[in-house]
Order: C-alpha cells, then sequence, then structure tokens
C-alpha cells in the first residue's frame, strides 16, 4: 500500500469517528464505491434524520488538480455542502481551482500537517 492511500484512509476513518458526535449517519467509501453523490463517491457523506447534509473529501499532495475540482464542483451542484481536508502547504493550489471553477464560496476548507520531529 503506498504512503498516500496509507494515509488518506487514516484520515478518513479518523474524520469519520471524530464527526460522529455531529452527524449521526455517516457513509464511507474506502471499500469500494457504494454510496454517491451526483455521480461522485465522496470519501465521508455526513447526514441526520436521513437527510445528506454535507461530503467530506481528504485530498493528498497527488490527488488535488482539475480532476478533482470537477468532483468537487458535481458534489456542490447537486446542493451538497462540501468539506476539504488538504494538506496545510496546499491551501493557495486549492483556493485557486474552487476559484477557477466558481466554487469558493460553496466549499469549506480545512488542512492537516503530518510531523515527525526526532531528539
Amino acid at each position: 500500500m503506498d504512503e498516500e492511500k496509507l494515509i488518506h484512509d487514516w484520515l478518513v476513518q479518523n474524520l469519520k469517528k471524530r464527526l460522529s458526535r455531529e452527524y449521526k449517519e455517516i457513509k464511507d467509501n474506502l471499500e469500494g464505491n457504494n454510496h454517491e453523490i451526483n455521480g461522485v463517491f465522496p470519501d465521508l457523506i455526513l447526514g441526520n434524520h436521513g437527510m445528506v447534509l454535507a461530503a467530506l473529501e481528504v485530498e493528498t499532495e497527488t490527488s488535488i488538480g482539475p480532476d478533482a475540482a470537477k468532483r468537487w464542483k458535481s458534489i456542490i451542484d447537486s446542493g451538497t455542502k462540501l468539506f476539504l481536508m488538504i494538506p496545510g502547504h496546499k491551501v493557495k493550489d486549492v483556493t485557486s481551482l474552487l476559484w477557477e471553477n466558481a466554487i469558493a464560496d460553496k466549499a469549506s476548507i480545512g488542512t492537516y500537517e503530518i510531523s515527525i520531529r526526532m531528539p
């Protein structure tokens, strides 16, 4: 398993657990494409009382680009709020993609960093 996939899957699982306090119905697509929004299979679909409230996508170094922006736009075009979790140093790149696709006002960005400190 490559390192980016390992980090991606760990973050999705961690966020699913963390968000379970706010959202009672969380579906993930870690084991395959089982749950979709407008033809896209986001990492997490967040809901309560049978209603989809938001989708969450975890992006890695190499997954950020025009293809990712098309997926994000498709989710947003369905009327679903989008949360993006991205590497901290990619905020500028992602913000540019969001503006280019006219969805900057409809997506929320969260960041993550992996830091290893040795003595």
